[in-house]
Order: C-alpha cells, then sequence, then structure tokens
C-alpha cells in the first residue's frame, strides 16, 4: 500500500514538473518565469524525498533541506533584483 502511495505521489509530482515548466518556458513575463522556478525546485525537492524513501537512505533528506534553504534565498535575491532593491 505504501509503494502504491509512493508512486502516485511521484505521478503526480511529475504532472505538477510539466506544467510548471511549460509555465516556465511560455511564461510571457519574467515574474511568471520566476514563480514557475521556484514551483520547480519544489517539486524537485519532492523527487529527493520520495527516493530517500525509496532507497531508504536518510543522507538524501539532509540534501533535501539545504536544497530547499538555497532555493528559498536564491528566490528572495532575484525577487529583490526584479524589484530594484538590489
Amino acid at each position: 500500500m505504501v509503494e502504491t502511495m509512493i508512486v502516485i505521489a511521484a505521478v503526480l509530482a511529475g504532472i505538477a514538473f510539466l506544467l510548471a515548466l511549460a509555465r516556465f518556458i511560455k511564461g510571457p513575463s519574467t515574474f511568471d518565469r520566476v514563480i514557475a522556478f521556484d514551483v520547480l525546485t519544489v517539486v524537485s525537492i519532492t523527487f529527493i524525498v520520495l527516493s530517500a524513501l525509496i532507497e531508504e537512505r536518510g543522507i538524501y533528506l539532509d540534501i533535501a533541506l539545504v536544497y530547499a534553504l538555497l532555493s528559498f534565498l536564491g528566490v528572495i535575491a532575484i525577487a529583490r533584483y526584479l524589484e530594484g532593491r538590489f
């Protein structure tokens, strides 16, 4: 049952990744692309966490945490740059 839920979560994350990638490519404004990039990083973190569950390796959770922190800081820096305060 748990394996089925992990597969369903992976499929849904894959669909979310494709939709966000389409918005990143098509996005009419820079702000749409920044938000799509943030969604892509969140979905990538989801894939890392799912990999940690499947392979039963806790170190991947540390990698996901560091990636999430760096992603957050990157999006904040880009937002401040686009706002003109950087």
